[in-house]
């Protein structure tokens, strides 16, 4: 899926995972973990890069689902998991991101400026809500 990096994206993406996901039999839970790896990954795309549009990639692998969401443009820094103080209003989302994920890192794009993370969560066969 190739979206434009925009607020409205967010929920485009997680509808279009959704019916994947669903199409694909993939178990409820996994799917609940998948979309919200899905947001996180897609929202910092939006608050934290440069990118004009971005893409939301969704992989049914041995055993397990591979979710790469790739920037057109890296900053300087790499993501990373944050240690956020009680009040403060975002910074928690790598940090759900490896809490639900079985692996998750970053990448540089194959091609272009970009940056892809990824994410992968355990797969097992039931139906998506």
């Amino acid at each position: 899926m190739r979206l434009p990096a925009i607020a409205s994206s967010v929920g485009a993406v997680r509808t279009a995972a959704r019916e994947r996901l669903r199409a694909w039999g993939v178990a409820a839970p996994v799917c609940d973990d998948a979309l919200l790896v899905v947001s996180e990954l897609v929202t910092n795309v939006i608050a934290h890069t440069f990118s004009d549009h971005l893409e939301c990639r969704l992989r049914a692998e041995a055993g397990h689902l591979r979710i790469e969401v790739e920037d057109q443009m890296r900053t300087g820094t790499v993501p990373a998991p944050r240690t956020p103080a009680p009040d403060d209003h975002g910074g928690r989302g790598l940090l759900l991101v490896g809490a639900v994920s079985s692996a998750w890192g970053v990448e540089d794009a194959p091609h272009g400026r970009g940056r892809t993370v990824w994410a992968e969560l355990p797969s097992r066969t039931e139906e998506c809500r």
